[in-house]
């Protein structure tokens, strides 16, 4: 069982049972989504698993590549597979695209209020406090303030070496 998406050709499980598959063997999956939703990629793995001897076997939508009609199957379902990750990708876009047109925005809430990175933004310009001390004032990580500082003034502070005599 892999975790990772019908979407990725490579997947760590999927890459084992394929290299342990000999001839002779048939690998059974539950449905032809699950092994991949690309139809290049279904096409391949169903040529080398037919080269080198070893069926296919999708249970709930009978498919058995041993027989004509369920190789026929399997391209007509591998076509679909890819058909439907592709209105999936469209619809997660438009969504996102409606979303945006709302005013929503993606991503993480910002660690700091507007109040807070302009405080931070004013020490830092007028070299009352490092990025160090600032960070430690809001109880945050250092990088965190680097990202809330505006570009312009941003100079990295050295790190500091200790002096070899």
């Amino acid at each position: 069982m892999d975790k990772a998406s019908g979407a990725k050709a490579s997947r760590p499980s999927l890459d084992l049972v394929l290299k342990l598959l000999r001839e002779g063997d048939t690998l059974k999956v539950t449905r032809l989504d699950r092994l991949s939703r690309s139809v290049l990629h279904l096409v391949t793995l169903g040529a080398d698993l037919g080269e080198r001897g070893v069926g296919l076997h999708v249970i709930e939508q009978g498919i058995d590549t041993d027989t004509m009609e369920g190789r026929a199957m399997f391209g007509m379902l591998s076509v679909l597979a890819e058909l439907q990750r592709e209105l999936i990708m469209a619809n997660t876009m438009d969504g996102l695209a409606s979303a945006r047109a709302r005013g929503r925005v993606g991503g993480r809430r910002p660690k700091l209020t507007a109040d807070q990175t302009a405080l931070a933004q004013e020490l830092y310009d007028t070299r009352d406090k490092t990025v160090q001390q600032i960070a430690d004032l809001f109880g945050v990580p250092r990088s965190t303030v680097y990202g809330h500082l505006t570009g312009d003034t941003v100079r990295r502070q050295p790190k500091k070496t200790l002096d070899r005599a």
